[in-house]
């Protein structure tokens, strides 16, 4: 704790050193009553998405919507001391791929088991939806038409082409 030195003088002098700051003026007009606003920059960490094809579980029901989160450190660490990855490295995407798809349709559940069962182009198209979330922090995609040669973006996320 630092000691403050307080020399000779009147009290008025001290208590005026030693006073607070002022608060600042409260605003006026129609932001009055309202709390600042500050200005955000919230980080997106989920992601919804649509499979080309869809995933059928058991009872035969087509999910084709779901969500995926920004994986994490231990996200991409964890499926190196997974067995089965040790044993077929290319396991990797699977384990990696039910960590953080947190939704397929009705489905909360998404283990490992459940990417198995999904058709080769859907885990393709997660993967690559992955490695766009995940490196590139969004899920636009640059194209040209082969037609014109004109470039534009299209959302990944969204439906397929034709499809509104």
């Amino acid at each position: 704790m630092r000691r403050r030195t307080v020399t000779a003088g009147s009290l008025e002098e001290i208590l005026q050193a030693t006073e607070p700051a002022p608060a600042p003026a409260a605003p006026t007009g129609p932001s009055a009553g309202a709390p600042a606003r500050r200005e955000e920059h919230a980080l997106r960490t989920e992601f919804e998405f649509e499979l080309p094809r869809g995933y059928v579980d058991e009872a035969g029901t087509l999910h084709r919507h779901g969500s995926m989160r920004l994986a994490t450190a231990r996200d991409e660490l964890r499926p190196q001391i997974d067995l089965r990855v040790k044993e077929n490295p290319a396991y990797l995407s699977v384990v990696l791929l039910s960590q953080v798809i947190t939704r397929l349709g009705t489905v909360t559940d998404v283990h490992a088991g459940v990417v198995e069962r999904m058709y080769a182009t859907d885990v393709a198209f997660l993967q690559d939806f992955y490695r766009r979330v995940n490196s590139e922090g969004h899920t636009r995609a640059a194209v040209t038409c082969p037609h014109c040669e004109g470039g534009f973006e299209v959302d990944l996320s969204g439906g397929r082409l034709g499809e509104s």
